[in-house]
C-alpha cells in the first residue's frame, strides 16, 4: 500500500483560468516521505478558502434565496400553492434518486483520489459516469412522471385541482435530467478545485426562470414555476459545461465499460440514495401533517417559514461544504488521519457558534424581517404573522441541522456512505413520530418542532459514529502516517 502511494504520479499541471472562476491555487509539492505522495486538494486553510467564496455565494446564489418571497409575494398562500408545494415535495423526493448522485457525494473523494494516483483514467471514469447517469436519469424521469402522474389523478378529484397537478408532472419530469447533467459538472468541477463556476451558473440559471416567470405568471399562475425552473436548469447548464470541458479541461470519453472506480462509486451511492430518498419523505409527511391540522395555506406557511430559517445553513453550506468535502477527501487519500479529525472537529464547533449567533438574531428581529421579506402582494399581514410564530420552533433546529452537514460530509470523504441508508430510515421514522405526537399539542408549531427534534437526534448520531469511524482508523493504521 505504502509503496503504490510513493508510485503515484505528480498532479495534472493548473488549467488555463478566466477572472473569476479560477480554481484553487495548485497543491504545493508532497511532504518528503514516501508514506505520503497524494495531494491535498488546496494548500490555503479551510476557512480561508471557504470565506473567499461567500461572496461569490451571496451575490451570484441570492437568486434562490429570494425565489420563496417572489413566489409568496406572486402567489400568496392558498390551497392551489398548497397542491402545488405538495407536487414539488413529491418530485423532490423522487429527484433525491438523480441529482443525489452527484453532489457532494461519494464522488468527490473517488475523483480526487484517480486524478491524484491515475489521472490517464479519469476522462473514462467520467465518460462512464455521464452516460450511465444519462440512460438512468433518463429512465427514472419517465417513470416518476408516470407514477406521479397516476397518484394524482387519484387523489384530486375536481377536475381543476386534478389538471393543476398534472400539468405539473412533464416540466418537473424533465428537470430531472436537466439537474443530473447540472450537478455532475459541478462536481467534476469540484474535483478540480474549481468552487467559483457553479454559483456563478446558478445566478444565470435563476435569472432566466424568475424573467421567464415574471412574464407568464399572470396568465399560467403558480402553474408558470414549474417550467421555468427548468429552462433555468437549461441555462444554468450552458454556463457549466463549458467552463468544464474548455477552461477546465476535463476531457470525457463516454462509455458504457464500468471502471473500478465506477463499480465503487455505485456501491457506496446506492446507501446515500436510500437514505437520502428515505429524508425526502420528510417534506412530504410534513405538508401532510400540515393539511391535516385544517389551517388553510398552513403547508405554504410552514414551508415559507421554513425557508428563512434556512438561510444561515444555506449559506454556510454554500461557502463551506464543497471544500470541506474536497479538503477531508485529500486529507483521508493521504492517510493524515489525525488532520482529517482536526478539521472536522474544528469545522463542526465553529459552524455550530456561527450558527448560534445567527439564530439568536434571526429571533430578535423576526417580525420585522418577516414583513420585509414576504409583506407583499398575495401575501396578507395573518400570514406574516403566523410565520412569526412558526419560525422559533424552526430555529431550534437550525445549529444541529448545521453540524449534521458537516458531519454527513466527513463520514463521506472517509468512504463510510454505507451508514447513509440507516441514518436516513432512522431520521424519518423520528419525524413520522414527533410529527404525530407534537401536531396534537401545538399544530403547525409542533410540526416546526419535529423537524429541529429530528435534526438534533440524528446530528448525535452522526457524531458518536464518526468518532468510532476514528477509533477503527487509529486501530489499523501506522501510528508514523496518521499525523
Amino acid at each position: 500500500m505504502n509503496a503504490e502511494l510513493a508510485r503515484a504520479p505528480a498532479p495534472e499541471p493548473a488549467p488555463a483560468s478566466a477572472p473569476g472562476i479560477a480554481p484553487e491555487p495548485p497543491p504545493a509539492p508532497a511532504r518528503p516521505p514516501a508514506l505520503v505522495a497524494v495531494p491535498s486538494p488546496s494548500p490555503r486553510s479551510l476557512a480561508r478558502t471557504s470565506l473567499s467564496l461567500l461572496p461569490f455565494q451571496i451575490l451570484f446564489r441570492g437568486g434562490e434565496a429570494l425565489l420563496p418571497l417572489i413566489l409568496a409575494a406572486w402567489f400568496g398562500h392558498s390551497g392551489q400553492t398548497d397542491r402545488f408545494n405538495l407536487v414539488w415535495a413529491s418530485f423532490a423526493l423522487i429527484g433525491s434518486l438523480v441529482f443525489g448522485l452527484f453532489r457532494d457525494s461519494a464522488l468527490i473523494p473517488i475523483l480526487v483520489e484517480v486524478r491524484a494516483r491515475n489521472p490517464s483514467a479519469l476522462p473514462g471514469v467520467l465518460g462512464s459516469l455521464a452516460a450511465h447517469a444519462s440512460l438512468i436519469g433518463g429512465a427514472l424521469a419517465a417513470l416518476a412522471g408516470a407514477g406521479v402522474w397516476l397518484w394524482l389523478r387519484a387523489r384530486y378529484r375536481a377536475p381543476g385541482d386534478a389538471a393543476l397537478a398534472t400539468a405539473l408532472v412533464v416540466p418537473f419530469s424533465l428537470q430531472l435530467l436537466a439537474t443530473t447533467w447540472r450537478t455532475f459538472f459541478e462536481a467534476a468541477l469540484q474535483a478540480r478545485g474549481w468552487f467559483r463556476v457553479s454559483p456563478m451558473a446558478s445566478a444565470v440559471g435563476m435569472a432566466t426562470a424568475l424573467g421567464i416567470l415574471a412574464v407568464t405568471r399572470h396568465s399560467w399562475g403558480v402553474l408558470a414555476v414549474a417550467p421555468a425552473l427548468v429552462v433555468g436548469d437549461l441555462a444554468a447548464l450552458a454556463v457549466l459545461a463549458p467552463v468544464a470541458l474548455g477552461l477546465a479541461q476535463i476531457r470525457l470519453s463516454l462509455t458504457l465499460r464500468r471502471p473500478e472506480p465506477v463499480r465503487r462509486f455505485a456501491r457506496r451511492v446506492i446507501a446515500e440514495l436510500a437514505g437520502g430518498a428515505i429524508v425526502r419523505v420528510n417534506p412530504l409527511v410534513d405538508q401532510a401533517m400540515a393539511a391535516a391540522t385544517g389551517v388553510i395555506g398552513g403547508g405554504t406557511l410552514l414551508r415559507l417559514s421554513q425557508d428563512a430559517s434556512g438561510v444561515p445553513n444555506s449559506l454556510v453550506g454554500a461557502a463551506l461544504l464543497p471544500v470541506l468535502l474536497s479538503r477531508l477527501s485529500g486529507d483521508f487519500a493521504e492517510r493524515r488521519f489525525q488532520r482529517h479529525r482536526a478539521t472536522a472537529r474544528a469545522t463542526v464547533l465553529a459552524v455550530m457558534g456561527a450558527l448560534a449567533v445567527a439564530c439568536v438574531i434571526l429571533f430578535v428581529v423576526r417580525r420585522p424581517l418577516l414583513r420585509l421579506l414576504y409583506l407583499h402582494g398575495a401575501m396578507d399581514v395573518a400570514g406574516v404573522e403566523r410565520m412569526a410564530h412558526l419560525l422559533p420552533f424552526h430555529l431550534l433546529g437550525v445549529v444541529p441541522f448545521g453540524a449534521l452537514l458537516m458531519l454527513v460530509r466527513a463520514h463521506t470523504s472517509l468512504g463510510n456512505s454505507r451508514i447513509m441508508f440507516g441514518m436516513g430510515l432512522l431520521n424519518c421514522l423520528l419525524n413520522a413520530g414527533f410529527n404525530v405526537i407534537f401536531r396534537r399539542i401545538w399544530g403547525l408549531e409542533g410540526i416546526a418542532l419535529s423537524t429541529s427534534m429530528v435534526s438534533a437526534m440524528v446530528a448525535l448520531v452522526f457524531w458518536v459514529r464518526l468518532r468510532r469511524a476514528y477509533r477503527r482508523l487509529d486501530a489499523d493504521a501506522d501510528p508514523a502516517v496518521v499525523s
